[in-house]
């Protein structure tokens, strides 16, 4: 089974930390979240967006980047920024590696990016749109990821376990 992990680098906004965990929760992905939080977790707004599903993720924190890195020796890290030249399309998402994404006001930081140029990747965007919302951008890189793996873990025969379809 492929074990994807997203990493959000100090995100700023509550109900996008929720939204993205219920996706973990979803996908078997793990979420790892670098501080500084511009929330508390426990917080209201991650409890609602996540809904009853926040016990059932695996989440990890960080002191900051460095402690993220010294935790996770080797990892595999693709960067998702607007600035990449390369689409995320065009990656090849290995399994257990990590998707990194930055906070909602800045992104990732400008020295990390540069520091790994050559695993970052964009989400291709028409006119001068700054970016698209942080929950989405991440639902949106790990499905592909998810489908480079075949779905593998998921179920995919259409099987309704709780709907009716009328």
């Amino acid at each position: 089974m492929a074990r994807l992990n997203i990493v959000l680098h100090e995100p700023e906004i509550p109900s996008n930390t929720g939204n993205i965990g219920r996706t973990c929760v979803a996908t078997g992905a793990r979420l790892h979240l670098i501080e500084p939080l511009g929330f508390r977790l426990n917080e209201k707004a991650i409890k609602r967006a996540g809904m009853d599903y926040w016990q059932d993720l695996d989440v990890t924190t960080y002191l900051d980047y460095e402690d993220f890195l010294k935790k996770n020796p080797g990892a595999k890290i693709y960067y998702a920024t607007t600035k990449a030249p390369r689409i995320y399309t065009e990656a090849e998402f290995e399994d257990d590696c990590f998707i990194m994404f930055g906070k909602e006001s800045a992104g990732i930081p400008e020295e990390i990016l540069l520091d790994n140029q050559d695993t970052c990747i964009r989400i291709p965007m028409i006119g001068d749109i700054r970016s698209l919302n942080l929950s989405n951008s991440v639902a949106i890189v790990l499905y592909e990821a998810l489908r480079q793996h075949h779905f593998d873990h998921m179920q995919l025969d259409g099987h309704l376990t709780k709907y009716d379809w009328k």
